[in-house]
């Protein structure tokens, strides 16, 4: 575990060690307050604190396709390693097929989209695509079947193994963490959360710790995203620098 983290375990810990006889949480057990919690860490971690992993995985060559991570969130990058080291992407295509024969020769009729689209260049006698009609540049393609949990790849992507960059679900990991700068965040979710449904506690208490909590998260996230001054300079740098204009 990093230094920058702090576990969940003792975030539960503290928050059970601190709870006094008088306090409206005061009869929670230590799972529900771990159940929260992990809510907790899941909520805050895809506002402010993402986690991102990158993972190599192997890909089926029977189908093309390749399982996705167990606490897969979201997609950022997805292709293969070229000889340089580097990561060259595919391009989403929503319209590969796995259904074996099921093949027929149809010819699309585009002539309805002439007075709505844009034609590419033509040359060498051959006119291109339709804009907004598909097309792309990739090192493959790809789509993701949320159904079979699983990323169906096209034929040319010729490789036995992917490379994914995705944002994981933190409260799915085998030790879940959350940044120092949001623990007093969570422990303020936490018992916003124990309180909020019970019927023995004020509606002026209920208020506070949902107030209590927005106060903290937005501290959180406005120490986890700050903008320095050389953030600002360097900003300003980008921006005017000399660069040819096509």
């Amino acid at each position: 575990m990093s230094l920058e983290t702090v576990s969940i375990n003792q975030v539960v810990n503290d928050f059970m060690l601190t709870m006094g006889y008088d306090d409206y949480a005061n009869n929670a057990s230590e799972v529900v307050v771990r159940n929260f919690a992990l809510r907790g860490i899941r909520e805050l971690g895809f506002d402010m604190g993402l986690k991102i992993k990158a993972l190599e995985i192997a890909v089926n060559q029977t189908n093309g396709t390749a399982t996705l991570p167990a606490d897969f969130v979201g997609l950022l990058k997805l292709g293969v390693i070229g000889a340089d080291g580097l990561v060259y992407q595919f391009v989403e295509n929503r319209n590969i097929n796995l259904i074996a024969n099921r093949g027929r020769d149809v010819i699309p009729n585009y002539s309805a989209f002439d007075s709505e689209v844009y034609r590419n260049y033509i040359a060498n006698g051959s006119q291109g695509r339709l804009y907004g009609m598909g097309g792309g540049k990739g090192a493959g393609e790809y789509r993701i079947n949320f159904d079979q949990n699983r990323i169906e790849l096209s034929t040319n992507v010729g490789s036995d193994t992917i490379v994914i960059e995705y944002i994981a679900d933190e409260a799915l990991s085998e030790s879940p963490t959350v940044h120092k700068f949001a623990e007093e965040a969570l422990r303020t979710y936490i018992y916003y959360k124990l309180v909020e449904r019970k019927s023995n506690v004020p509606a002026n208490e209920k208020a506070r710790a949902r107030q209590e909590y927005y106060n903290e998260r937005r501290k959180a996230n406005a120490r986890m995203k700050s903008f320095g001054k050389l953030d600002a300079l360097a900003t300003i740098r980008k921006n005017f620098r000399q660069s040819p204009k096509y």
